[in-house]
């Protein structure tokens, strides 16, 4: 038997990481699972249900939705909104756009955000992940290092700006 590995979240997020999350509850709770559940309450009503996809279906679907119900409210309850503060400068924290050039004269751009906010596309890496923990409290003209599985990766730090809130 192998042991489930809990990998420790931080409790941070960004106001809109945190809007989004709370937006995602209220459309599920409101919207989404009162909607499966009158397809299930439909199909359950045509008879047999072990042979009614529709009801199979919309069973599972409701247990996915009850899941992540349960996983988004106690989330939302230890998350701690981190808001732009002017002394944040010149310095790499939570919520920081990052701008690298790599060992090989590439740029690389991130925005350093709460684990459940990262997003590959966007470049948004968890606070949590080697990068971000290697660049935090760095400043501009930094060089650091950043160790990975296949070995180490240098990246010199040439800027810094946050999202300032209105």
């Amino acid at each position: 038997m192998t042991a489930k590995v809990e990998v420790k979240k931080s409790p941070y997020v960004t106001r809109a990481g945190w809007d989004a999350l709370d937006q995602e509850l209220k459309y599920l709770w409101r919207v989404e699972r009162p909607m499966v559940t009158q397809s299930v309450s439909e199909a359950a009503a045509l008879g047999d249900r072990s042979e009614n996809a529709e009801y199979i279906y919309g069973k599972k679907r409701l247990r996915e939705i009850d899941k992540r119900v349960r996983y988004l409210t106690k989330r939302l309850e230890v998350l701690k909104i981190v808001e732009y503060s002017p002394s944040q400068e010149g310095k790499v924290f939570f919520g920081a756009i990052v701008s690298l050039e790599n060992e090989t004269g590439e740029i690389e751009i991130y925005r350093i955000v709460g684990s459940d906010e990262f997003n590959p596309k966007l470049n948004w890496i968890s606070v949590d992940s080697p990068v971000a923990k290697a660049l935090l409290g760095k400043s501009v003209g930094d060089e650091v290092n950043v160790m990975t599985p296949s070995g180490s990766i240098y990246y010199f730090i040439l800027d810094i700006n946050y999202v300032k809130s209105t």
